[in-house]
Formats: C-alpha cells, structure tokens, sequence
C-alpha cells in the first residue's frame, strides 16, 4: 500500500482552494478551520467525560495529582 503524503481532508482543501486568498480571507479561513477542530476535540472530551463520569470532584483530584517524576 502507497503512503499517501496528505489526509482526505487536506487533498480536499487544496482542491477548493486552487487560488490565491487574501490576507483577509485567509486569516477567516484559519480562524473557521481552527474552531472546527476545536469543536471536534471539545465533543471528544465531554464523550470521555461522560463515559468515565467524571465531575468536578475528579477534576480537582487531577489538577492535584503529581504526574512529573524526579529524575
């Protein structure tokens, strides 16, 4: 099998944006690109949270937990 050197989505991309954008418009281009993976990690996160059921008791245990390891 062939590595393909981009995602579908990308190949997708070039093709509707074979021209040249403004500045403009590619600032708005990379700021809807960017809320879209956002949102996209932000339905995967509140899966996981409701799949482990967390809440905000388990949110304070993590934000206290040492996870680094003295080397």
């Amino acid at each position: 099998m062939l590595n393909q050197p981009f995602t579908n989505a990308q190949l997708e991309i070039l093709k509707v944006f074979s021209r040249d954008l403004s500045d403009e418009h590619m600032g708005r281009l990379k700021k809807m690109l960017i809320k879209f993976h956002s949102d996209i990690l932000t339905e995967e996160a509140d899966s996981v949270w409701d799949e482990q059921g967390w809440n905000e008791e388990k949110v304070q245990e993590l934000l206290n937990t040492k996870l680094r390891k003295r080397t």
